[in-house]
């Protein structure tokens, strides 16, 4: 495939993924337990906090292909778009979810997209070993990010919990599959940038 068509494909799907229009692998959605009925208070703040989910799973799309476009590892580059598919399930299972909320998705989704796609193609230019330790240290960020919306969130809420709860054992999963495939710890101050960053992405998609 020549770069014009690479860079075709890629807003391609860029614009599928942002428009929910993206298909996944196929899974079932997480939870089938009957909504119960939460009081306005319990409403509003899972409606946010699954914007902001919403929102970091636009990001984890951008990021694993970015990678997997300069990726020039085929066993590796495979991963990385199998484990942007399954990302594609948490995609629309936060949309239905924020959907059954009355909520909306963040304004700022394409900025994070775009941004996203940048630093996941730098990352993946450094190689396999970089590229899988970035891969690592976000799903392993993504983990306590996923810990501390269960932490907040009313267990009146069960539907969103498991979802929650799903997303988190996949985001597990994939650090410990980027671990096992030979990804190199990054540096302390990398690992602090990209928890700034985090910080600013999901403070903002709360409210934006």
């Amino acid at each position: 495939m020549s770069l014009l068509d690479n860079f075709v494909n890629e807003c391609d799907i860029g614009l599928k993924t942002l428009s929910f229009k993206k298909n996944g692998t196929g899974r079932s959605y997480p939870s089938n337990e009957t909504p119960l009925n939460l009081s306005k208070e319990e409403k509003s703040l899972s409606a946010q906090l699954m914007r902001v989910n919403l929102a970091g799973e636009v990001a984890a799309q951008a990021l694993y292909r970015g990678q997997a476009m300069v990726c020039k590892d085929a066993e590796i580059k495979a991963h990385l778009v199998q484990a942007g598919e399954e990302e594609t399930d948490h995609l629309i299972w936060c949309k239905k979810r924020l959907e059954g909320l009355n909520g909306r998705p963040s304004l700022l989704n394409p900025v994070w997209y775009a941004g996203s796609f940048a630093i996941g193609a730098i990352f993946g230019s450094f190689g396999k070993k970089t590229s899988l330790g970035f891969v690592e240290e976000t799903e392993k960020q993504v983990v306590k990010h996923l810990e501390k919306h269960l932490d907040r969130i009313s267990k009146n809420d069960t539907e969103t919990i498991e979802i929650l709860k799903t997303m988190r054992a996949d985001e597990d999963e994939h650090a410990q599959e980027a671990s096992e495939n030979g990804g190199e710890p990054l540096s302390e101050p990398t690992k602090k940038i990209m928890s700034l960053t985090a910080k600013v992405m999901t403070s903002s998609s709360a409210y934006i």
